[in-house]
């Protein structure tokens, strides 16, 4: 009997599969210019197992975006140690994020994706609302809490933006430890208001 040919049946290795090539393919590609298709074929499975995992392209985008990020992390970062290094502990979560492999193509995923298509865009407004500003502001104190932790939000984004995105040197290519240097600074000034 010859070898069977042809795409392979799926399992729950072959989900695991289908995830780590839509992580790739959306952070390659962005959400918009990625197909299901795509995705199955770069797997070496028919598009229909692709839809048989996860419904449709929307719902495995989402699922492609979990990071394990919880926000009491975060509240932990800035109520834990010294008041005043807040700041350099944030931004070295951040950069541990973006530098680890396991939580970078999602969240280039995300940041690609979010550039060009609607839906993207709330998926990374809400990552954002729920991960960075609800516990950056719950633990402020001060005026202009809410405004404070938007700007740390921005300032990461903007990070990710021209390091992890656009790629822009000398910044894509510093070394962590003198980013550290440079921005905790600033979000410092913003969480001590």
């Amino acid at each position: 009997m010859s070898p069977r040919s042809g795409r392979r049946p799926g399992s729950e290795d072959t989900k695991a599969e289908i995830l780590a090539v839509a992580r790739r393919l959306f952070a390659q590609r962005g959400y918009r210019e990625t197909t299901l298709r795509d995705i199955g074929a770069a797997a070496g499975v028919d598009p229909s197992l692709v839809s048989h995992y996860f419904q449709c392209k929307e719902r495995l985008f989402s699922v492609a975006l979990e990071v394990p990020l919880v926000p009491a992390e975060i509240l932990d970062l800035l109520r834990g140690g010294d008041p005043s290094r807040a700041g350099e502990r944030v931004i070295r979560l951040f950069l541990r994020l973006w530098e680890g492999p396991p939580t970078r193509e999602p969240l280039l995923a995300m940041l690609r994706s979010a550039v060009s298509d609607d839906r993207a865009r709330e998926l990374l407004a809400s990552f954002l609302g729920a991960a960075v500003v609800e516990p950056v502001g719950t633990v402020l104190e001060g005026a202009e809490r809410e405004l404070r932790a938007t700007l740390v939000g921005s300032q990461l984004v903007g990070l990710a933006v021209a390091r992890y995105l656009l790629c822009i040197e000398p910044l894509a290519s510093a070394d962590p430890e003198r980013l550290v240097a440079w921005i905790a600074p600033t979000l410092q000034a913003y969480l001590a208001g």
